[in-house]
């Protein structure tokens, strides 16, 4: 374990990659007070529900922004969905569960789908700030028949990389997954061909700025990193930002906003 710590050490100084708890892993350190956690997470649902979003995509801060690559703020972005939850003593209330792809602990170079709620999505970020896009109600209809079918957990590739490429099959991340599953409801198919075809024709990447030198001593100091999935020099992968204008340009009716506590009062 120390020597993973260490690793993940050295990687974060040397290149400034989203690869700690808080990107796209479960859990991981607590840097709020579990009440105000717990009080942001509520305002986020009330947000969605005022909003009448049956499905949003939801992101978090899970690094601090200097220490991300440039053009980088959310680390982690899931897939909100409204539901009848059942609490610990039997009720039965309204509220959104949350549907994600968290990096391994164990095994950081590998994902899996996993479905928890706002509290346990926000519980180890570094800024109590959320991103949020609501879909037009149309693609909201289609991702929840996706979401509930066997198309979501298909199109999950559990190798994972931090810096995935959102063009090509091998690697996948959060952010690939949630794009890949917004265009099998856009595009109505389970066909992971046709959705790559329509990426790499409509959708416009982040490109990830870092020296090369240090992504290639990135990809040998930890397994979540690799530059195989990516056959152009510049590296690039899917972000929240990224999907935000793509959605903003084709889904007429979607809506992108910003939840911060001060706002929410």
């Amino acid at each position: 374990m120390k020597t993973f710590l260490h690793t993940l050490l050295i990687l974060s100084l040397l290149i400034g990659l989203p690869v700690q708890a808080g990107g796209s892993l479960a859990g991981g350190e607590v840097h709020f007070p579990v009440d105000e956690i717990i009080q942001f997470s509520k305002q986020v649902e009330r947000k969605l529900a005022e909003k009448g979003a049956r499905v949003a995509l939801i992101a978090r801060v899970g690094r601090l922004p200097e220490d991300l690559p440039e053009g980088m703020y959310f680390t982690h972005v899931s897939f909100a969905v409204y539901s009848k939850i059942t609490t610990q003593d039997g009720r039965t209330v309204p509220g959104y569960a949350v549907y994600n792809l968290y990096q391994n602990d164990a095994h950081p170079d590998t994902s899996a789908l996993v479905q928890d709620f706002p509290v346990d999505f926000f519980s180890g970020v570094m800024t109590l700030e959320a991103g949020v896009i609501i879909p037009s109600p149309e693609l909201q209809k289609r991702l929840l028949d996706v979401i509930s079918s066997d198309t979501y957990r298909n199109l999950h590739d559990p190798h994972y990389s931090a810096i995935a490429n959102p063009f090509t099959l091998g690697r996948q991340n959060c952010t690939e997954h949630t794009l890949d599953v917004l265009n099998a409801a856009i595009y109505q198919t389970s066909d992971i061909q046709l959705i790559k075809a329509s990426e790499r024709a409509y959708f416009i990447a982040q490109p990830v700025n870092v020296n090369p030198l240090k992504l290639i001593l990135g990809s040998m100091f930890s397994a979540e990193i690799t530059l195989s999935d990516h056959p152009k020099q510049q590296p690039e992968t899917a972000t929240f930002e990224t999907i935000a204008r793509y959605l903003q340009q084709y889904d007429e009716g979607s809506e992108v906003l910003y939840v911060r506590p001060e706002s929410l009062h």
